[in-house]
């Protein structure tokens, strides 16, 4: 049977690492479940990740407020390494670091074109002369902005974070949290409520650097979960 590692990237258990956990598991805000989240937005026993056929597949269980993968509303999917989980006002990204960074290392190998190292901005024209073609979904993410009209798949191979720092006083320890608060929900902002220039027209960025943004606001909820657990 499989084992499947959760990262919490947003919610009350942010920053929270459930790894290498053996499936079937389920997920929800009652005792009995595999994770259990406290988040009043999440039933009871929300959704079930279990193998079948060498596939990690994500049930709903009929919860109350819905399952979404990648922005889109989830009944029933296979997932892949790098996917965001939302359950209640928690999201959870799937996959260990080492598990997306080869997943990274496979898109690279296999020759995917990327349009350049920022985003695209349609309105005013790509960044570099050529043309990105913003259907090839193997070189970029294309995001439609709006409500829950997210779709992305995952993080960065990265260098090893760097520690934080010892021996800190509680106020020393209060005014980095501030510090990682603030590129927190930047970060989050930017991933879930950014909009397009001209307000209707889907922005491009290359498959790479959107992992980037999803590693960061991942390595900033553990930052942020360590430095409440040694105050």
């Amino acid at each position: 049977m499989a084992r499947v590692t959760l990262q919490v990237l947003d919610g009350a258990d942010r920053g929270a690492v459930f790894d290498r956990t053996e499936t079937p598991l389920t997920i929800g805000r009652e005792e009995g479940n595999t994770i259990q989240l406290n988040d009043e937005r999440i039933s009871r026993f929300h959704v079930k990740i279990q193998e079948d056929q060498g596939k990690v597949v994500l049930t709903d269980l009929e919860s109350t407020n819905g399952t979404r993968v990648n922005g889109l509303d989830t009944q029933l999917r296979i997932l892949q390494v790098g996917d965001l989980i939302a359950v209640g006002r928690s999201t959870l990204l799937y996959g260990a670091r080492d598990e997306i960074a080869a997943r990274v290392e496979m898109l690279r190998a296999m020759g995917a074109r990327a349009p350049s190292d920022s985003m695209v901005d349609k309105a005013t024209g790509p960044v570099e002369e050529r043309e990105p073609n913003l259907n090839d979904s193997a070189n970029l993410v294309d995001l439609q902005w709006g409500a829950d009209s997210l779709g992305f798949p995952g993080t960065l191979h990265l260098p090893g974070p760097p520690g934080l720092p010892e021996g800190m006083t509680p106020a020393q320890a209060a005014q980095v949290a501030e510090m990682l608060e603030y590129f927190h929900t930047r970060t989050r902002a930017l991933l879930h409520n950014a909009i397009a220039p001209n307000g209707d027209r889907p922005v491009a960025i290359e498959r790479e650097r959107w992992h980037e943004l999803v590693d960061l606001q991942a390595q900033l909820a553990q930052y942020l979960r360590r430095i409440g657990d040694a105050t």
